[in-house]
Parts: C-alpha cells; structure tokens; sequence
C-alpha cells in the first residue's frame, strides 16, 4: 500500500492535549502509515526464510506484516511505487542492472548475508561423468538435451544464461534456457536425479537443494556470476525514504544480519517459513540481543522483553 502522509504535531501541543485528556488517549511511538510492513518474496525458499525472521520480530512486537509474492521485476516496480516496502534478496552481483534501474526509487539499508554461492551446477554423477566446467557443457549437448533449467521469468540470471548462449560462450549457441519458478525448476531436477539424467541448472546456497542433492557446482563461469562459484552478498532494501518514515522498522532492518548456518537450518525445516523462523529464534534467544538492539515495539516500549514474552523465550 502507499504511505499516508503524517501530520506532525508540535510537542507542546501533543502534551497539553496528553494531559488534557488524560489515559483515554495513547500516542503511538510509531506513526500510524508504519503499523503494517509489506515485503516482497520472489518465491525463493532463502528468502522465505528471512522475510519469515523479520515477520516474526515485527509481529511480535505489534505490527501487521504482509509478504507478497512478486517476480523480481515486479518487486522492484513495487518498490518504485511504494506498494512495497522492504525486499530482503536483492543479490549482488547478479541483481546489478535493476539497481542501476531503481536507484532513485530505494535505499540500500545494509549487506545481510555474506558468503552466498549462485551459478549452475549438476548431480555429482554428471560431474563424475567429465561435467566440472561451463566448458565441458557442449560436450554433452545430446545428454543434456541443450537445455539449461532457469529460474523465474525475467531474473537477472536467467539472462546472463541467454547472454551467454546469444554470445555463442562455450559453443552453447543452440541451447535453450528453461525459465520456470524455483520449485518447478528442483522438480525437474528431482526427476533428472531418480533416473540418473543429465541436468544442468541454477543453484545456490544457502538453499537445502545443498542438502537433498548431491551436487557440485561448476568453474568457470566467472564472466557471468563472478569468482567463487558466483560468490555473492544479500542486501535489504527498502522504498525511497521509508527508515526516514518508519525509523523504528528501519532500524530493526538495519539489525537484522543472518549467516549460512542459520539460514540452512531455517530452510531445511519442513515447517513454513514463519514457524521455522520462530523455531529457530527459539533454539538460538541470544541473537535478539542485537537484533533488537534500540529497537522499540509499535507502541514505544522496549523490544527485547516484549518480543521474548510473546515468543515465551524465558
């Protein structure tokens, strides 16, 4: 939704009509546009995991949350035209040309996870079978039937993949990239693997496809995803202005910095998102400390207390 305008009110007034009125009338220490926070999610199950972190804070300290499922793109339009207001996975580097895009329209708000891997891999069978480099791909054209499994629609990687091809890199000139959501795309992937197929595809960690597949992640696409296996960071972003508006959820997304353990263990549950973040908050009390860290809850009171009480953390 779109932030309401706020009217300030000066602080004499605000404590004469305090005490005029006496306990029938609270002040919020939040403005009252900043009680329902919005996210984006494009479906990814890492970013699942975080937006669930984040999700579970605010609740717990008196907000209404809302998650929305956007593409990248459309997230980013989101973002633009204030029906968005903080996205949790923008990748870097690989997300480059949409900040370049909407840089006018957003405030990077910190780097939230560091260490992150993105380029393609396949089963360790194929990678047995002479499959370790993006250079061995056309070897193989007819096993791999040309095809290289994508995720979403209009992602960033999925065009660095058709750049790829277009360029003739690789002798690929004749593949096809497969774009389809992330779980279509592990689908695909779990069936290649039952039958010992051929397939290549996107993948990165932290994600459990590192935990139920045996796989291994392919050299040589530095050009495309960077060194390191596509070695990469997460960063939070939010609309243009809104740690200025909402400066107490700004402040606790400015907190909130994750790592691979953390988010693998969060992923990996079966439960939903929301649950296993909680669950895992639960296990590990001590990180609220700096997370919550000058964070208050939507009426002004401490954070820290207030959110181990709703989440019965003695």
């Amino acid at each position: 939704m779109k932030a309401i305008p706020f009217p300030r009110i000066g602080l004499k007034i605000a404590g004469v009509v305090s005490i005029l009125i006496g306990s029938s009338f609270a002040v919020s220490a939040a403005p009252e546009q900043c009680k329902k926070v919005t996210f984006s999610d494009p479906g990814w199950t890492d970013i699942g995991a975080t937006n669930g972190i984040a999700t579970t804070l605010l609740k717990a300290m008196g907000y209404d949350t809302q998650v929305y499922l956007l593409s990248v793109p459309v997230g980013f339009e989101g973002l633009k035209n204030a029906e968005i207001d903080a996205f949790m996975g923008n990748w870097m580097p690989a997300q480059s040309a949409f900040i370049d895009k909407y840089k006018d329209n957003m405030d990077v708000v910190r780097t939230n996870l560091e260490g992150v891997k993105f380029t393609l891999a396949v089963p360790t069978y194929v990678y047995n079978a002479g499959v370790k480099d993006f250079a061995d791909l056309h070897k193989f054209s007819q096993e791999f039937r040309q095809r290289i499994y994508g995720i979403d629609a209009g992602a960033p990687a999925n065009q660095k993949l058709q750049n790829m091809i277009d360029s003739n890199d690789f002798n690929l000139q004749d593949w096809k990239v497969v774009e389809s959501g992330e779980q279509a795309m592990l689908s695909q992937v779990s069936r290649s693997v039952k039958r010992d197929n051929f397939i290549v595809f996107l993948a990165w960690e932290p994600h459990p496809m590192n935990v139920n597949f045996d796989l291994k992640y392919l050299t040589g696409g530095d050009q495309y995803f960077g060194p390191n296996y596509g070695g990469a960071t997460i960063r939070t972003l939010t609309r243009k202005g809104y740690a200025d508006e909402c400066p107490n959820v700004g402040k606790l997304l400015s907190n909130l910095e994750f790592s691979l353990t953390m988010e693998n263990e969060i992923i990996d549950s079966k439960e939903k998102p929301d649950q296993a973040a909680e669950n895992w908050i639960k296990a590990n009390p001590d990180i609220l400390n700096k997370w919550l860290e000058g964070v208050t809850t939507y009426d002004g009171a401490p954070a820290l207390p207030a959110v181990k009480q709703h989440l019965n953390i003695m």
